[in-house]
């Protein structure tokens, strides 16, 4: 299969330091296997190992445990499409043209995954669940391109909600064992669909056990209430479902003697779909959990790392860890590799890291997206807002569409329309000011700008113009003069495209559930 290679875009933290050695060839001399588990929007610090007494997830903590439990991932852009994209090619949103947005196409004959490249360098790819979505991969000879490998859908189940879904992730994974052939490295692709939304509400009460006195605190952007409490115990609950079919692959690779040579990484595509979180950028759209074991390979295993780490990081690593020459695949990572990190011999520049978004859903005039374009560095956060005169999550009109529809959601908007005088709207979908500064240390939440103040004018100046820098050293049209494409790109649903202009001229409303999920305009659950 021949991917056309785009023009190299990297910068200098993708390269090893002068004078390090070569960390890849301290870690196991055998090509690992890899297992990556991901789960459909879960935000750090979500997982027991992270100290949240109120979701449990034994097999994240034993991945934790016997690797590396990492505090500081980030994923650059916090939604699923251009997220996935980003952690398959090792390169930001913005350097994928077509690829950046959400539920758009995979630009043609380009742009090969790790999963594509390793497949053609002797490894058997496979996955179950959601792979790369949503979104259209096109085709190469006619045939619909294998982004993620081979798919294993077959094995069904009753889930135990009615907003699960029946694929049963670990049988398929058992079926692929069987199936995968004898002697092959092999990489598989475990993408839960939980816990995206839909959740089936009060599930976590009724069916997981849970009680709403069991959270210890409720983030300071919402309401604490009961509707609030249940909708965090239902992820919760979803979270565990996802959690306890890694611990059956777990298990199922340490029966077959093949978990020691396996690279297991466990993390999520984006934030938790909560108001002001996924969607957007602050803590809790694009910090995620991240843990990683491999028994071969991993030196002091049981450690936990704080560095800054990108879902861009991952691509190289697996390659250079199966031998495979990158540039010479047709592929120009971004990413840092961290190998370094494995071997427990850091060496590369890791002070900050970029995030970056364009076009999510629909919801504005001509569809536009809402670019913004971070940085992080020494626990602040640098947000620059390219068009502030935008809705961030849509437009009010269109039900505020880049924020899924939820019991919290209903319960903000409720509380809008009956005239309430709150904070919370204005903090989950008010416009946003052009640029913004958070010390995510003492301000993890995000509710503290510090742009406008005097003592953080130098820090910011400097974020800024590093952050800038970096863009354009990794080609960002944003920064080249040609921002503006990413809204020329065509959405995979072309339906959904004149929405906005069809309110404009009476014929559509923002309550048609096709266009609005009906949560966010429904009588209950509200208090």
């Amino acid at each position: 299969m021949k991917i056309t290679r785009k023009p190299k875009m990297l910068i200098a933290g993708g390269l090893l330091a002068v004078g390090c050695s070569d960390p890849a060839a301290e870690l196991a001399g055998t090509r690992p296997n890899i297992l990556i588990a991901i789960a459909d929007d879960q935000s750090y610090p979500f997982a027991g190992a992270y100290g949240c007494n109120w979701i449990h997830t034994p097999a994240f903590d034993r991945v934790a445990a016997e690797g590396i439990l990492f505090t500081n991932c980030y994923t650059p852009n916090a939604k699923s499409a251009p997220s996935r994209a980003c952690l398959l090619t090792g390169r930001y949103s913005w350097q994928l043209e077509e690829a950046g947005n959400h539920i758009g196409y995979w630009p043609e004959n380009s742009y090969p995954t790790f999963c594509e490249t390793l497949s053609q360098n002797g490894y058997y790819t496979a996955f179950t669940g959601k792979g790369w979505a949503p979104g259209n991969p096109r085709t190469i000879h006619g045939k619909p391109r294998r982004l993620t490998g081979i798919p294993y859908q077959q094995q069904r189940l009753v889930p135990p909600t009615s907003s699960i879904s029946k694929i049963d992730y670990a049988a398929n994974f058992e079926q692929f064992l069987r199936q995968k052939p004898e002697g092959s490295p092999w990489v598989f692709w475990f993408g839960c669909h939980e816990p995206h939304r839909a959740y089936e509400y009060q599930s976590g009460v009724n069916k997981g056990g849970k009680s709403l006195a069991d959270i210890d605190r409720i983030p300071p952007f919402w309401p604490d209430n009961d509707t609030v409490r249940h909708d965090l115990l239902d992820h919760a609950y979803e979270i565990e479902y996802f959690d306890s079919h890694l611990g059956r692959i777990l298990d199922m690779l340490e029966a077959s003697g093949e978990l020691d040579n396996t690279i297991v990484v466990v993390t999520a595509d984006n934030g938790m779909p909560f108001p002001r979180c996924k969607g957007l950028e602050y803590e809790y759209s694009n910090h995620l959990p991240l843990a990683v074991m491999w028994p071969a390979g991993i030196r002091h295993a049981g450690r936990e790392e704080s560095a800054y780490v990108s879902l861009i990081d991952w691509a190289p690593t697996f390659l250079r860890l199966a031998g495979v020459d990158a540039v010479a695949n047709g592929m120009d990572p971004a990413g840092c590799e961290l190998t370094d990190l494995l071997a427990d011999a850091p060496c590369h520049d890791r002070s900050s890291i970029l995030l970056g978004q364009e076009r999510h859903d629909y919801g504005r005039p001509r569809n536009q997206g809402y670019p913004i374009r971070s940085i992080i560095e020494e626990g602040y956060l640098y947000i620059h807002n390219f068009k502030p005169e935008l809705w961030p999550a849509g437009n009010p009109e269109t039900g505020y569409l880049n924020t899924d529809g939820s019991p919290t959601k209903t319960t903000i908007l409720e509380g809008r329309r009956r005239g309430e005088e709150s904070p919370w709207w204005q903090l989950s979908f008010g416009k946003h000011p052009a640029e913004e500064l958070y010390c995510l240390t003492t301000d993890r939440a995000c509710m503290h700008n510090l742009a406008g103040e005097a003592a953080h004018a130098e820090r910011m100046a400097r974020m800024r113009e590093k952050l800038f820098a970096q863009l354009r050293a990794t080609g960002d049209p944003r920064v080249c003069g040609d921002g503006d494409i990413f809204d020329t790109y065509p959405f995979f649903q072309p339906t959904s495209l004149d929405f906005y202009e069809r309110y404009m001229r009476g014929e559509a409303t923002s309550e048609q559930t096709d266009w609005v999920n009906p949560s966010d305009y429904e009588s209950a659950p509200l208090d």
